[in-house]
């Protein structure tokens, strides 16, 4: 399975954006999808999770903020971006866990992951 996020880029605090991450090569439909970002020196973390069913949760730094969702039946899985901080500078990353995934989901269980897509917020 291979992860695209694109959409990434630079946006000014308050402003939004929209990322996109598409799977292939056999993606399984019944997946958690979720997202992820790290700044330098920083660990990676979750940002946001979206089971098959649509049950979704969210990092309590983006809750308000940002929405995740995905297209039903397939392995596409977004994240809008609204009201950014300077703050949410990072590199964002898509993840596939399997479908039995405790939420809210850690990096230790998510099976594939994307390149990452940078987004840089000016203040």
């Amino acid at each position: 399975v291979q992860l695209q996020a694109s959409g990434g880029g630079l946006a000014q605090a308050g402003g939004s954006l929209r990322l996109s991450c598409e799977a292939s090569g056999s993606p399984n439909i019944y997946s958690l999808m979720s997202w992820y970002r790290q700044s330098p020196g920083k660990e990676r973390e979750l940002v946001a999770d979206i089971t098959s069913g649509g049950v979704t949760d969210y990092a309590d730094p983006v809750k308000g903020r940002f929405t995740i969702s995905r297209e039903k039946g397939k392995n596409e899985v977004y994240l809008q971006m609204n009201s950014l901080k300077s703050e949410d500078t990072a590199v964002y990353y898509c993840a596939e866990g399997g479908s039995g995934t405790d939420l809210p989901s850690t990096v230790y269980v998510m099976h594939y992951w994307g390149e990452g897509t940078l987004v840089t917020v000016s203040s």
